[in-house]
């Protein structure tokens, strides 16, 4: 049976919005709204959305740079179980080498005052070196340049500041700072959507090996899609603060059974050139979290839409086995997905 590191359950954010002189909470912003996932021991789970969705709160939220308003954050590292929605600040130092993040700018990420090696060595210092353990100098000098060498950086390069690297180097760099604690969860937040497409393949390609070298387990937030096939086993799909479809990779690219995933596959460019692109055209912006529309949130753009979605809100269920959508006709939807390079998502998964 496979190990469970990380389960969520009826996680919320909500933002107050104050207004008025006297700054009082007149509404609040539900940024994340009920969501509810698990992740396995050494698996990547997928989160995608439109911008605004809510995904990069959930994964602050899950390191608690967010606190939540609701839910439990049930993580299981070491044999050990920790709720990190109710943890006090002191327990969470304690477990914070535990998970770390990758941040989407590699620019904005990296101190410009510092050298590489005291970046790749900031998350040792400040934590009192891997597992609590404290570290000498020396001790962190060594950490420094092993975990260089995994991430493939010159050990030259750590006397130099982040201004002399390209943006594929800076992301090196951040990826070897959050793997220097040695985590056992990182949370990789739409980390090469700012690389050109050449160098996102060698970043996703390092993430796998790194994966496989030490047993990681990511959470990759993103809204391209085809990243996400080529890296994650299951797939989330995150609309307006909530899930919409959850299901493994290839199923959800293959067979999609919510109107707004389809949406997102039509939108995949073809890889053959000739090919004309036909993308479902959504109507409108995503709605106002702050406002959300009554019924199923996605009715207010759904081209299948009907008079119950606009009134009664859709159930979160296992349509069949590890295949959860949050739609009322999914049985009656014959919905159409994407079968670029479908038969080779697993075998990109294992090379």
């Amino acid at each position: 049976m496979t190990n469970r590191l990380l389960e969520i359950n009826n996680l919320k954010v909500h933002f107050p919005i104050r207004s008025g002189m006297l700054k009082r909470v007149s509404g609040y912003v539900k940024a994340v709204d009920g969501v509810s996932f698990h992740i396995n021991e050494g698996e990547t789970l997928g989160l995608v959305g439109e911008s605004g969705s809510g995904k990069t709160t959930v994964g602050r939220s899950i390191l608690r740079a967010i606190d939540p308003t609701e839910g439990d954050i049930l993580f299981y590292p070491n044999g050990q179980d920790y709720n990190l929605s109710t943890l006090s600040h002191k327990m969470l130092r304690k477990i914070r080498p535990t998970m770390q993040m990758i941040f989407q700018d590699p620019y904005s990420s990296l101190s410009p005052r510092m050298t590489i090696r005291d970046i790749i060595a900031e998350p040792l210092v400040a934590t009192n070196g891997v597992a609590g353990e404290k570290m000498s100098r020396q001790e962190i000098d060594d950490r420094v340049r092993e975990i260089s060498e995994h991430c493939k950086i010159n050990l030259e390069y750590l006397r130099r500041f982040p201004h002399a690297f390209s943006g594929g180097q800076r992301q090196r760099i951040g990826i070897a700072r959050a793997l220097a604690p040695k985590p056992k969860l990182i949370i990789c937040d739409e980390s090469v959507s700012a690389l050109d497409v050449s160098i996102q393949a060698e970043i996703l390609n390092l993430l796998m090996d790194l994966q496989d070298e030490f047993g990681l387990t990511y959470l990759f937030i993103a809204h391209d899609l085809s990243v996400v096939a080529h890296i994650a086993d299951r797939v989330a799909v995150m609309y307006l603060g909530q899930l919409v479809e959850l299901a493994p990779t290839k199923h959800l690219f293959y067979s999609p059974k919510h109107p707004y995933t389809e949406a997102l596959m039509s939108a995949i460019p073809e890889v053959d050139p000739r090919k004309p692109m036909q993308p479902l055209l959504l109507e409108g912006e995503i709605p106002n979290p702050a406002n959300p529309p009554s019924g199923c949130r996605f009715h207010t753009r759904c081209r299948y839409v009907q008079d119950r979605c606009k009134q009664e809100e859709p159930e979160w269920r296992e349509y069949e086995p590890e295949h959860f959508v949050k739609c009322h006709f999914t049985e009656e939807l014959t919905l159409k997905g994407i079968a670029i390079e479908t038969e080779n998502i697993e075998t990109n998964r294992k090379n």
